[in-house]
């Protein structure tokens, strides 16, 4: 087998589909280093090996031999329509906020797009806005169903203690907004904050005993645009008010679907600057239905 062309990334990373074995093993190593010491699956390396050779993606980001993230992908059908699944994806901690989850994701796009293809799929948890922020945000990606429970429980430190929902979120490759989104234009600050300010919320917070924001009542829509606010960080909610996780999963949930039964959608994510808070919200707005409009995927689709 010739060796794959590699992408050297925005952030300096070497990013490349993984080839030899003790790569495939590395990826093990960095599951383990983001899900826990006990966490079990992880992708096994001989169905990386089979997946890389058909039609699947394998994707590494290197510093010199060493992982430091990765990106598994499958092909999927639905009945319609043939995209790339993305199963598993992780970087390691020390190299989470150094920008090498958007370049891995990129140059996922390019591997996807000299297949023939045009469409990423992947689930992830709607709460963790990190994720929220790459996957919409930065890459242009919509949620476009809600699963309740997906995975049933899991017992690793980043998910123990809550349902696994997932939204699932669809990235067109293609799309006018995805190319705007990776080529930097995004809505401004004060944008962000107007919109914030005109849209219903969905979800009324209020700071909890600890300082951070929890719910306390979910509302349906009545403004031409809602927000729908998740914590800013999740993992501070599990340290300091870890009652509250099922609170914040119940309350995203029952107002996703909501949203969707008015027939709102996501259309971003943003995180704004209120009174010196940094709070992380979905934008939704009424799917169009005139003829000739383009709608956005519905944002909640079922549970």
């Amino acid at each position: 087998m010739t060796a794959t062309p590699s992408r050297t990334g925005a952030t300096g990373f070497k990013i490349r589909r993984l080839e030899k074995p003790e790569e495939f093993r590395q990826v093990d190593e960095v599951h383990r280093s983001v899900y826990g010491s006990d966490a079990t699956d992880a992708v096994p390396t001989g169905l990386q090996r089979a997946v890389q050779d058909n039609g699947g993606i394998v994707l590494g980001g290197f510093v010199d031999i060493h992982l430091a993230g990765f990106a598994v992908a499958f092909l999927g059908w639905d009945g319609a329509a043939l995209y790339e699944y993305i199963h598993s994806a992780a970087v390691r901690p020390e190299y989470q906020n150094h920008h090498l989850g958007h370049d891995l994701f990129t140059s996922l796009r390019q591997e996807v797009l000299q297949l023939g293809l045009s469409e990423v799929r992947l689930a992830f948890d709607p709460l963790q806005s990190r994720n929220a922020w790459l996957f919409v945000r930065r890459l242009g990606g919509l949620p476009d169903r809600y699963f309740h429970h997906y995975y049933g429980q899991m017992a690793d430190p980043v998910n123990r203690g809550i349902e696994s929902d997932r939204v699932r979120l669809v990235w067109s490759l293609a799309h006018p907004r995805v190319e705007q989104r990776l080529a930097g234009t995004y809505p401004t600050a004060a944008e962000d904050e107007a919109r914030w300010a005109s849209a219903t919320p969905l979800i009324r917070t209020e700071p909890g005993e600890s300082g951070l924001r929890l719910p306390v009542e979910v509302q349906e829509p009545e403004k031409p645009v809602a927000h729908l606010e998740i914590p800013f960080d999740l993992g501070l909610v599990r340290e300091h008010e870890p009652e509250a996780l099922r609170r914040w999963r119940h309350a995203t949930r029952d107002a996703f679907r909501a949203a969707a039964d008015l027939g709102y959608v996501v259309d971003d994510f943003a995180v704004v600057s209120v009174e010196h808070e940094r709070r992380s919200v979905y934008f939704l707005s009424p799917a169009p239905n005139r003829e000739g409009d383009e709608a956005p995927p519905n944002a909640a689709g079922r549970g």
